[in-house]
């Protein structure tokens, strides 16, 4: 593998790591603790800059390697068609190593796109936290709950049940869409699993592959 996808696949299990930092049931007070300080940090919003350029790369070389593969097709499907013909040009080997290259290349795309789909969702589940997290101040404030509510607002909220249940609904909706992006991502990381267990199945058995 070469550096920079060696640097995307660790781009690719940071954004595993953030993503299971994000969906882990922390108390409100310290998660809220932690998202202002993310959303306010100067440092962040700084490295968030550079990763949306690293993302770009990564998009280029996404696209690279899915013209690699359709190449690598074609190429593939010529060597099939001169090996049903009897052509003694094409060999063995030479089938083996085209057969490689169409792997190398189908691993790159997916590495790229996982990394790519992943980040989407990452931006989507820090979005949705935030909203969730703002709902759930206001639901306590309408509720009595936030130790900084008021008595005229309580007083406000009596006159108007609907909003309430509204907000609850919103609630409830966001906690659903949190749930599916989590199973979204245990599909993701058994897909990537997948592809790492037949690239280490290629490497230690290279006559297997032959033989196929």
């Amino acid at each position: 593998m070469t550096l920079y996808y060696t640097l995307v696949f660790v781009l690719l299990m940071v954004e595993m790591t953030l993503f299971m930092l994000l969906i882990v049931p922390l108390p409100f007070s310290l998660k809220r603790k932690i998202f202002t300080f993310i959303s306010e940090n100067p440092i962040v919003a700084k490295v968030q800059y550079w990763m949306k350029i690293c993302f770009v790369f990564i998009l280029i070389l996404f696209i690279d390697s899915v013209n690699r593969v359709y190449r690598v097709q074609i190429d593939l499907a010529m060597a099939t068609e001169s090996a049903n013909k009897g052509s003694a040009g094409v060999m063995g080997h030479e089938r083996l190593e085209v057969q490689a290259r169409k792997f190398y290349s189908q691993r790159n795309m997916y590495l790229c796109g996982f990394t790519l789909f992943l980040s989407l969702i990452l931006n989507r589940t820090y979005v949705m936290i935030l909203e969730v997290m703002r709902l759930e101040d206001r639901l306590k404030s309408y509720e009595g709950t936030n130790k900084d509510t008021k008595e005229a607002e309580k007083l406000a909220i009596a006159g108007k049940p609907g909003e309430l249940a509204a907000l609850r609904k919103k609630l409830e909706q966001k906690e659903q869409d949190l749930e599916t992006l989590r199973k979204q991502s245990e599909g993701l990381n058994k897909s990537y699993d997948e592809l790492s267990d037949k690239y280490a199945a290629l490497v230690k058995d290279p006559e297997n592959t032959k033989a196929r």
